[in-house]
């Protein structure tokens, strides 16, 4: 069996094996071919240029002793890499040398596979690497429901991450209007699936207009809009996204149970964002804004949109109708302008 530069096989897993000898590639390619797609290179350019290129590896099977660039600077300038850095490698070699092996893993490598290799344990090891892979990625995937791309990857890599002053951002809080007597009204089963789907249809409002869900409290909803990045009409985005969700609840079909309405507050300020605690994460924001944020949601009336006036300021005004309200005493806060905001009759929705 003759191997090229790559090879594309059957298989979701994507390996990677980079060896100059025609050999060695035919023989791994042979071993792994069936399950995985597999992705060959004789150099250490090549083995760069293909780690870099959709669909990445999920494993890289490196041989050390190449011409030119050799195994472990391939491996350095991958780890140094912010695309490829993540990808597990495995060094292939026939050096017995303990400061080799010891060196291969202070440049990151996951393990060594001594050649000449025995067939069992080559593929065993290729699937133990890969089993944690597709357990990182499980991983990853459970915490992107709770924590933005920027700190999982901070988190993965250091363990810790750094709290962040975000100067500028829109917030939007939402809130069951009547909550308790809802509670009374509908079982527990009914009052759960209530919210999820209510929050299930935030979320989509959410990320339809660029911004995200923070937390729910209860039966409370938070969003942000600019907070991973900065969005320069997020107070449009975030207001247009509170009258999408007065819009979705008043489309609910009304039975004979108990009518679900919402208030909605948005306002625009600065937060400090980061993760608390050890064992548990919990993204979260924190500053004064977010409690004005909160008591403007409270000042609210039912299935209206209330902001304040920095984030009255911000809004391009097209499409909206915006009534004073005059000042409005929030708790702890003082006086505060408020406006009501919906969108004109004539408006598209």
């Amino acid at each position: 069996m003759s191997v090229g530069d790559r090879i594309f096989s059957p298989g979701e897993r994507t390996v990677l094996i980079v060896d100059d000898s025609p050999e060695s590639l035919t023989a791994m390619v042979e071993l792994l071919g069936d399950a995985y797609r597999v992705k060959v290179a004789k150099n250490g350019a090549k083995a760069l240029e293909l780690a870099a290129t959709a669909p990445q590896p999920d494993l890289i099977l490196l041989d050390v002793m190449m011409p030119g660039m050799d195994g472990y600077e391939v491996c350095r300038r991958l780890k140094e890499d912010a695309h490829t850095q993540d990808i597990p490698v495995i060094f292939l070699t026939s050096l017995n040398d303990p400061s080799d092996e010891a060196r291969g893993f202070e440049l990151g490598a996951a393990d060594y596979i001594a050649k000449p290799f025995e067939p069992v344990i080559f593929t065993a090891r290729v699937r133990t690497q890969l089993e944690l892979v597709h357990e990182r990625k499980r991983t990853q995937s459970l915490l992107t429901n709770f924590l933005p791309p920027r700190v999982i990857q901070e988190l993965m890599r250091t363990g810790t991450c750094k709290p962040e002053h975000v100067q500028e951002l829109s917030l939007l809080f939402a809130d069951l209007v009547g909550f308790t007597r809802i509670t009374e009204q509908i079982s527990k089963e009914g009052l759960l699936d209530g919210l999820s789907a209510m929050f299930s249809a935030f979320d989509a409002i959410m990320e339809r207009h660029g911004g995200q869900r923070l937390k729910t409290i209860g039966d409370a909803y938070v969003g942000v809009v600019g907070l991973d990045h900065h969005i320069p009409d997020h107070a449009d985005r975030a207001v247009q996204a509170g009258l999408d969700m007065i819009a979705h609840m008043r489309g609910l079909v009304k039975g004979t149970g108990p009518v679900w309405e919402v208030r909605i507050g948005v306002h625009t300020g600065s937060v400090i964002a980061g993760v608390v605690g050890e064992s548990r994460y919990q993204y979260d924001i924190f500053g004064d804004d977010v409690n004005i944020a909160a008591r403007v949601e409270a000042a609210s009336e039912p299935m209206r949109l209330t902001v304040t006036a920095a984030t009255r300021r911000r809004l391009s005004e097209q499409g909206l109708v915006i009534t004073p309200r005059g000042m409005v005493d929030l708790k702890g806060k003082g006086q505060r302008e408020l406006f009501f905001v919906e969108r004109a009759p004539w408006s598209a929705t």
